[in-house]
C-alpha cells in the first residue's frame, strides 16, 4: 500500500481521526485504551462502507492509504463526546470500558469543527495495575520498551500496527478475526526480546517523527501468530 515515499508525499494527504472518551471521574485504563484504538482501526477497515467497491468511505480510505498514513488521537468528554458521536463514524468499546470512536479519513487540513476543537496533546493514562500476560492465541502488538510516548501517541501507534497486521492476512483470515471481534493484546516487549521482534520477520511501525519521538523510531511490532 502507498507506493514509494516520494510518491506518497506528492499525493493529497489525509488523516484518520480517532477520539478517546476521557471523562475526568472515570478515565479508561491505558492498556484498554491502546487495545481499543487498535480494534477501532480494524473495525473501520473491515466495515462494508470501506470494503465494498461502492462503499461510502471506500474512496477516502484508498486515498488515505495511497498517501502518508496518518492517525491522530484526540480526547473528548461530556458534550464534546456526544457531539463527536453525531458525526459519521464507529464507536468501539474495550473489554474494560474504554471507548474510542474512529472516523473515515479526512483531508489533513479539513477537520470538522466538532473534532478540530478537541485537545490532541498531553493525553495520558495509567493502568491501575500492570497488565498480565497476553491471552494465549491472541495477536500481540508489542511496544518498544525503550520509548516513552503519551497515551494518545501510543494509541495512534497501536492503530498503525493493527493496520499492518491486517494487510498481512488473506480474506479468510480477516473474516475470521472480524467475526471474533478483533481480539488482540497490547503489551510492552521485554527488553531482551526486542531485537528478535524487530529482525525483519514481523510488521514493524516506524514513526515519521512528527511528534514526541525521533524519525524512524520503531514503535510497535505486530505479532499475529498462528491463530490468524
Amino acid at each position: 500500500m502507498g507506493g514509494h515515499a516520494e510518491d506518497r508525499d506528492t499525493r493529497p494527504q489525509y488523516v484518520l481521526p480517532l477520539v478517546v472518551r476521557l471523562e475526568r471521574t472515570d478515565p479508561p485504563a491505558r492498556t484498554d485504551a491502546l487495545e481499543t484504538s487498535a480494534r477501532a482501526v480494524l473495525t473501520l477497515l473491515a466495515d462494508p462502507r470501506v470494503t465494498e467497491p461502492d462503499g461510502e468511505w471506500a474512496e477516502r480510505v484508498a486515498a488515505w492509504e495511497d498517501a502518508r498514513i496518518r492517525k491522530v488521537v484526540r480526547r473528548a468528554r461530556g458534550g464534546e463526546w456526544r457531539r463527536a458521536g453525531e458525526l459519521p463514524g464507529i464507536t468501539v468499546t474495550g473489554e474494560h470500558g474504554a471507548e474510542v470512536r474512529v472516523f473515515p479519513p479526512i483531508p489533513l487540513d479539513g477537520w470538522p469543527k466538532e473534532l478540530a476543537k478537541l485537545q490532541v496533546s498531553g493525553t495520558d493514562l495509567d493502568d491501575p495495575e500492570p497488565p498480565g500476560p497476553a491471552p494465549e492465541g491472541r495477536p500481540v502488538l508489542w511496544l518498544n520498551p525503550d520509548l516513552e510516548m503519551s497515551a494518545g501517541k501510543t494509541m495512534a501507534q497501536t492503530g498503525h500496527a493493527a493496520q499492518l497486521a491486517w494487510w498481512e492476512l488473506d480474506d479468510d483470515q480477516r473474516a475470521e478475526w472480524a467475526a471474533d471481534g478483533f481480539p488482540l493484546a497490547v503489551r510492552t516487549a521485554p527488553a531482551a526480546a526486542w531485537p528478535a521482534l524487530t529482525d525483519g520477520r514481523l510488521p514493524v511501525v516506524r514513526d515519521a517523527g512528527f511528534t514526541e519521538i525521533a524519525p524512524g523510531s520503531c514503535t510497535v511490532v505486530a505479532e499475529v501468530g498462528t491463530r490468524h
